[in-house]
C-alpha cells in the first residue's frame, strides 16, 4: 500500500505530521466523546472494526495501536501479526470506514515513512 505521499515524505517530516496528525486527533475525538457523554442526542453505537496495519512491522504496529488507544473513543484490543490487523473498539460505530480511512490517513502513513515500510 505505496502511496506517492509516503514516497515524498522524509523521516522528519513524518514525525512532524504524525505527531501534528495525533495531537489534532486527540482534541477532535476528546471533543467529540465529551458530546457523545455529556449531551447524548441520539443512540450511540459502540461496535468493533479491524483495521489493516498493511506492511508495518511489530514495532510500529504497538505504536499505532497505542495510538490509536490514547486517542478517545478508539481501544485497540488486539494485534493480529499474521493478518497484520488491529481490532479496534469503537465508541461510535456508525461511522466505522471514515474512522478507519482517518486512521490510515493520519497515523498508518506517517508510521509506514519512519518504519521504512515505505521505501
Amino acid at each position: 500500500m505505496t502511496s506517492p505521499m509516503s514516497k515524498q515524505m522524509t523521516q522528519p517530516q513524518a514525525m512532524r505530521r504524525l505527531l501534528s496528525n495525533f495531537l489534532k486527533e486527540l482534541a477532535l475525538s476528546g471533543w467529540a466523546t465529551a458530546r457523545v457523554i455529556l449531551a447524548p442526542r441520539g443512540q450511540v453505537q459502540p461496535g468493533f472494526a479491524r483495521l489493516d496495519y498493511g506492511d508495518l512491522g511489530p514495532g510500529a504496529a504497538s505504536l499505532l495501536g497505542a495510538l490509536a488507544t490514547l486517542t478517545p473513543g478508539t481501544t485497540s484490543l488486539e494485534i493480529d501479526t499474521e493478518r497484520h490487523e488491529i481490532r479496534l473498539h469503537l465508541l461510535d460505530a456508525s461511522q466505522t470506514e471514515s474512522t478507519l480511512a482517518a486512521i490510515q490517513r493520519d497515523f498508518v502513513l506517517p508510521l509506514r515513512v519512519l518504519s521504512g515500510a515505505a521505501s
